[in-house]
Order: structure tokens, then sequence, then C-alpha cells
């Protein structure tokens, strides 16, 4: 009997990713336009399937492996994240970012990915400018949110955890917007230009590891003892398999009416020239995230990752067929560039030189689907709107699966329940969007 997966759909994102439009143009890698074999093919060039190439030439450097590539590296969902590496608890579906769990056993993860992700960088030679420790700031816009500051501050405390609470006067200061009532300071996340650290991580590993980009899997199936992987043009029969596709391990039939998808959308300002930063001040690079986990994340750059500009994201929604409209996409500038002017009066009207969508992948029950699925199929899926960290997690985990590690973090992985079902489709639609739609009303300050 053939087990067999095909794909039901392939990744479509609105929008350049803006990380990844302000990098210099580079040759990518060929499609994969033959068939061949290989010991592992990972399917998916982002944070998990990289790392997951990584872990697997650490554990074996004589290994095989393919790496498939829908799209363009740095243009799929690894390029469209605001780029927070955060040590800490950042539970997106609290009211605080506080976890539900063992938030010590999560913070030890959270930086051994951070540690993986800063070795990479010496290894591969990438643009130490594209990974900076500059840790990140809650801000808070109201009473509220400074409410919600504090109530973490006290759970960081009780852990052990270094913060620094800051007033209104140090916020504008770091920022140069009167928007912000308090900010908590946190000093552990990093800072990356995530277009730039995936770019690089993969031009350092290619000369041990054929990377295929414009290589979309249309399905694969069992063969013998292993697996064939099939694109448009070629087929990789190999051992073992590792999916890194995050959500779209549903595209393949697996873990259906289990994922939530959640489509974030973002902007990125024009240059900024030199009138416009006289005029806002503030330090050039920071990073803010919203107190209410539903509010709005900004950045500021320097030309150290792609020029003097802000980024800015916000706006939701519920998208099970994976795939946002137009509609949505001009909601979203509208709404981006309200939340822009209201921060930065000084530079209201500024124009947005980039725009896009970024696809999230959650569980109701906040598991990832780290597990070996078949005999020699492996999945590095479901981040829960944390790729940087639990993308660079699960690729290690799948790695050390398929390579039979039985020690490290892939145990703790494998343990964790299923995704919990999610209601009938369109009970799911309905109560999602309304639940979005009321918890952005609630953090529109923010």
């Amino acid at each position: 009997m053939t087990t067999r997966f095909s794909a039901r759909r392939l990744p479509k994102l609105a929008g350049p990713a803006g990380w990844n439009a302000i990098l210099p143009v580079r040759v990518p890698f060929p499609p994969l336009e033959a068939d061949r074999t290989a010991d592992i093919v990972v399917i998916g060039g982002g944070f998990a399937g990289l790392s997951a190439l990584r872990r697997l030439l650490q554990l074996d450097p004589s290994l095989q492996v393919v790496l498939l590539e829908a799209g363009q590296i740095g243009e799929g969902s690894a390029g469209r994240n605001s780029g927070f590496m955060i040590d800490l608890p950042h539970e997106l579906t609290s009211d605080d970012y506080a976890g539900g769990g063992d938030d010590r056993a999560q913070i030890a993860l959270n930086r051994q990915a951070i540690g993986f992700a800063r070795e990479a960088v010496a290894e591969c030679g990438i643009d130490p400018g594209y990974f900076e420790t500059s840790g990140k700031v809650n801000g808070a816009a109201c009473a509220a949110a400074d409410a919600r500051n504090r109530s973490y501050a006290a759970h960081l405390a009780s852990l052990g955890e270094g913060h620094e609470m800051l007033d209104a006067q140090a916020m504008r200061a770091l920022t140069g917007s009167r928007h912000y009532v308090s900010g908590l300071w946190t000093p552990g996340t990093v800072m990356i230009q995530p277009a730039g650290y995936v770019r690089g991580l993969a031009a350092g590993l290619s000369g041990r590891a054929a990377i295929h980009e414009g290589s979309p899997v249309t399905g694969f199936a069992r063969q013998g003892n292993g697996w064939q992987v099939e694109t448009p043009k070629g087929a990789v029969s190999c051992r073992s398999v590792i999916l890194a596709t995050n959500g779209h391990l549903e595209s393949f039939g697996l873990m259906r009416g289990r994922l939530m998808h959640i489509f974030l959308f973002a902007a990125m300002t024009e240059e900024l020239g030199p009138e416009a930063r006289a005029e806002l001040r503030g330090a050039p690079r920071w990073a803010l995230t919203p107190s209410d986990p539903m509010g709005t994340t900004v950045r500021r750059i320097d030309p150290g990752q792609g020029g003097h500009r802000i980024v800015i994201r916000a706006a939701a929604e519920f998208r099970p067929g994976m795939e946002t409209t137009e509609a949505q996409m001009a909601r979203a500038a509208r709404i981006m560039q309200r939340k822009f002017d209201d921060r930065f009066p000084m530079l209201a009207g500024t124009r947005m030189a980039h725009r896009w969508a970024g696809h999230l992948c959650l569980s109701m029950n906040h598991v990832s689907v780290c597990r070996e699925l078949e005999p020699g199929l492996y999945s590095a899926c479901v981040q829960n709107g944390l790729g940087t960290v639990r993308g660079t997690l699960t690729g290690i985990a799948a790695a050390e699966m398929a390579m039979g590690v039985t020690e490290g973090i892939a145990p703790g992985f494998a343990a964790e329940p299923l995704p919990s079902r999610l209601p009938p489709a369109p009970f799911a639609q309905i109560g999602a969007t309304a639940t979005l739609r009321w918890k952005e009303w609630r953090a529109r300050a923010e």
C-alpha cells in the first residue's frame, strides 16, 4: 500500500517581503531540474528548514542533504517576520505574554535557539549587523497597558529575570514619540534582519548541501523503505523527509482541522532622510512590541540592517485558506498608516515603500507539530507566531529525530500532544474573526 501526500495548495503571500527588498539583489540557487538521490530531504527554506539542515550536518557532515524551497529564500514567511528573537516567555494569546507552563524551561530553550543562531552567524559569515543583541521594549500607551507591563515585570522578577521600567520621558528619548506612557525593557532579545539572516545561513550551508529554490514540492510518497519527493521538474529519492513548512503542513493533508492560520500585515517606510531623522530624534535603532499582544509592533533600523527606516506591523486576519485578499491588504494599509501617523506626527504621511502580509500558524493548545509523523517522515511545523526562535528549535529537534538522537530537545517536542481540534469551519471563521476584531479594538491605542 502506498502512502502518498499531495499538495492541495502552494504558499501565496501578498506583497514583496520588505526585509528582502532592501537587501542587495542576489543570484538564487537553481531549481531542481532532474531526478536525484539523497539521504534526507528538507522541505522549506525558512528558520526551521535551514536550522534542520545545519543540525543535520553537525551530526553527520557526510550526509547528502537536499533542501527544497518553493520560492526564494528570504521572500517567504521568514523574510516577513518582524525579526525579534525573544528569549523570555512570549505567549501571544495571553494578556501580558506570560506563559502558562514551565517558563524557566522555555527560557532555557529559547536561549539555546539564540545560541545556535549566534554560532551560525559566525560559522556562515553572516553580516553581524543582521544579528544584534540589543533587547526590546514592551510599549504601553495607556494606563491599562502600563498595568499589563507591570504585571509582566512582576512575573519576570519572580523568575529572576532582569528588566527595567521606562517612564514616558525615557520612552520619548528612545523612540522620538510622545505616544507611550511607559515601557518595559528586557535585555535578552536579539534583533535580526530576518531576510538577511536566512539568506546568509543558506549561503553558508550551500557548499555542504544541495539547495534548490523555485522548487515547490507537489507531493511525496513512500518508496520502499524511503520516500520520493516530487517537484514540477524533478524528484528526490531519500530515506527521510523533514517537513519545515509551518502552516503548509495542512496543505499536504496533515493536521487538518487543527491549525489556525493568521495573517499579520506590515509596512516599511521609505528611506528617512537627514531632515526627517532630525525631526524624529530618538535612538537610531530600537524595537518595540506592544504591551497587549494584539497591539502594534514597531522597529526602527539604520543602514546596518537596510537603511534609516521604520517598520510597523498591525492588523490581523484569520484565513483558513492561507491567502489574503486585496481588500484586506488595503484595510491593513490604512490601519498601519494611521498608527504610524499617531506615533510619529512629525513624520505624518511618510510614504510606505513596502507593504506585505505574513503567515502565522497557531494551535489552540499552543503546541508545535514536531514529531515523526510516519516512519522516516518528520515535521518541524506550527511555530505559534514565534517563527525565529520556535522555528529554530523545531528544526533542530526534527533533525535530531531523523538522526536517531535520543537526548537533547527532541524528546520534549515529541511528547507534546497533538494540536486541539478546531470548531467546524463556519464557527471557527466567525468566532476567530470576531475575537480578532474585539482584541484589535481593545488594543486600539497600543
